[in-house]
């Protein structure tokens, strides 16, 4: 994994343009110059998906493979990448020192970014908006976060998988059905309708397309995180061009492609078994044996908009991740001790006195 910084310098002055979720352009801070990006123009074609046997044969175009030089965080294992000048930064996913330490990264170009759409402001808001209502946060973090450095806004990398598949299956199809009986209850004798089940063999086909099977290909944030900022409208991505980062950093990838596609066959594999036992019918089924032809399987690297706050406090990190499309926030929920005792005492307060009312009240 990497992190990459991109600038693209300004025509008219030289200053570093930055790409602008609120307008969609890159505009200069420095003399105002605006220039659109060509990826956003509406005569575009469609994003390419890539083959996936050919890369896992390493059979894909030169082209489609880029090298970058990175370093290594001691803390959290992310790897960032320097400038030729640069001998030291700060990591953004754990905001611990970092000294460089360089080797070659070769991997798999993205093909598509989904643009950030919120502003580091709206991101900041959110993130307050959603410690305000952590009410076991300490105070310290809160008021530290707000007054606390800029968020990194970071690409994300993820895979997306395609794949058609085709599945024969063979499982027992359950009717339930009522018998009644005649028991003893409390010495007396009852009726009552006993629940039975009646299995039959079955066995048939199904057959589903996956599109845009979504892997987080990354290990610097906690996958619970990242997850949790879902959905993401993957209607919205745009072929890859480095003008969309221009002002963020963009992270390579750690989770390496055959590892991401089988942890997209198991979300495959668990949807196929909802069709199959959806195609079963009945009350009840049982599977006990789905076989799956897998076919045309292609993939993209693509990276998705996250901003991303790491902060210490009293010796500890604590990460917040807002997701740059959606606004929603996910993050480490840090717990006040003191805040904690006072709950309890108050708790204990009120309880005693609702025991002291009822006592009153015989």
């Amino acid at each position: 994994m990497s992190i990459e910084n991109h600038r693209f310098p300004c025509d008219t002055c030289g200053s570093d343009m930055r790409f602008a979720p609120e307008q969609g352009l890159l505009i200069c801070d420095h003399c105002g110059n605006e220039e659109q990006i060509a990826a956003t123009r509406p005569t575009l074609p469609p994003i390419r998906e890539l083959d996936f046997k050919d890369a896992i044969e390493a059979r894909l175009p030169e082209i489609e493979i880029e090298t970058t030089r990175v370093t290594q965080c001691p803390n959290c294992g992310a790897e960032v990448e320097l400038g030729a000048d640069t001998h030291a930064t700060e990591c953004p996913f754990c905001a611990t020192p970092v000294v460089t330490d360089t080797g070659e990264h070769r991997h798999i170009k993205p093909r598509a970014v989904l643009p950030f759409a919120q502003t580091e402001t709206q991101a900041r808001d959110a993130m307050n908006t959603w410690l305000g209502r952590l009410w076991f946060a300490p105070n310290g973090l809160r008021e530290y976060a707000r007054k606390g450095r800029k968020m990194q806004g970071i690409y994300v990398p993820y895979w997306t998988f395609d794949a058609d598949t085709k599945s024969a299956y063979r499982g027992e199809r359950g009717t339930v059905y009522y018998e009644t009986q005649t028991v003893v209850r409390d010495g007396k004798r009852q009726t009552v309708q006993v629940q039975k089940v009646r299995w039959r063999a079955v066995s048939g086909r199904v057959a589903r397309f996956f599109d845009d099977v979504l892997v987080l290909a990354s290990r610097s944030l906690p996958k619970r995180f990242t997850d949790a900022l879902q959905p993401w409208d993957l209607s919205a991505l745009m072929p890859y061009t480095p003008e969309f980062l221009a002002g963020f950093r963009a992270e390579g990838y750690q989770v390496e492609l055959a590892e991401g596609y089988d942890e997209a066959r198991a979300y495959m594999d668990r949807s196929i078994e909802r069709d199959v036992r959806f195609d079963i019918g009945g009350d009840r089924q049982r599977v006990h044996g789905i076989e799956t032809a897998v076919s045309d399987v292609t993939f993209k690297h693509i990276l998705l908009p996250v901003w991303l706050a790491a902060y210490k406090y009293n010796g500890k990190t604590y990460r917040f991740v807002v997701n740059g499309q959606s606004g929603q926030v996910q993050g480490e929920r840090p717990y006040s001790a003191i805040k904690i005792t006072i709950a309890v005492i108050l708790i204990a307060i009120v309880a005693g006195l609702v025991g002291f009312v009822y006592a009153q009240q015989g």
